[in-house]
C-alpha cells in the first residue's frame, strides 16, 4: 500500500484480542477507515477456542493452549506439535519476558491523516494498546 501525502501508518500492539477489538471498532467509529486487525505469532498460526478451551474441557494440544498452534493436524502434524513443545514459553521455564511479540500478541494497524495521529493514540491507549 502506498501512503499519500501527509498520512501515516500507525502500528498498536495489544496483549488481548477484545482490547484490540475494541480499540479497532473505536477507530472505525471514529472515521478512521483503514483499520486492520492481525494476531503476530513467530509460528503463523491462529488460537482456536473451539478445540482449545481449558474451561469447556476441550484442551487438544498443550502447544494449542500456549502457542495458539490449534488447527494442526493430531494425526499427521505430530513432528511439528513436538517441536513446538519443546519452546520455552510452553514449559514455563527460560528467559523472562520470552513470549509472542513482546507480550503483545495483537497488532492494530491504522492509517491516519498526521494531524491525527493524537487521537489513534488516545483511542488506543484508552484500550490498553502501546505504539
Amino acid at each position: 500500500m502506498q501512503l499519500s501525502q501527509g498520512e501515516c501508518a500507525i502500528l498498536a500492539y495489544f496483549p488481548s484480542v477484545e482490547g484490540a477489538r475494541r480499540a479497532k471498532e473505536e477507530l472505525q467509529s471514529a472515521g478512521f477507515d483503514n483499520v486492520q486487525l492481525d494476531r503476530v505469532s513467530r509460528y503463523g498460526v491462529n488460537y482456536n477456542a473451539e478445540i482449545n478451551n481449558p474451561v469447556a474441557g476441550r484442551a487438544e494440544t498443550i502447544t494449542g493452549l500456549v502457542l495458539y498452534s490449534a488447527g494442526t493436524d493430531s494425526f499427521i502434524d505430530n513432528d511439528t506439535r513436538v517441536l513446538r513443545a519443546a519452546d520455552p514459553s510452553v514449559s514455563g521455564y527460560g528467559n523472562a519476558g520470552y513470549g509472542v511479540a513482546g507480550g503483545s500478541a495483537y497488532l492494530v494497524t491504522v492509517v491516519a491523516a498526521e494531524k491525527n495521529t493524537g487521537r489513534v493514540e488516545e483511542i488506543v491507549k484508552k484500550h490498553g494498546g502501546k505504539i
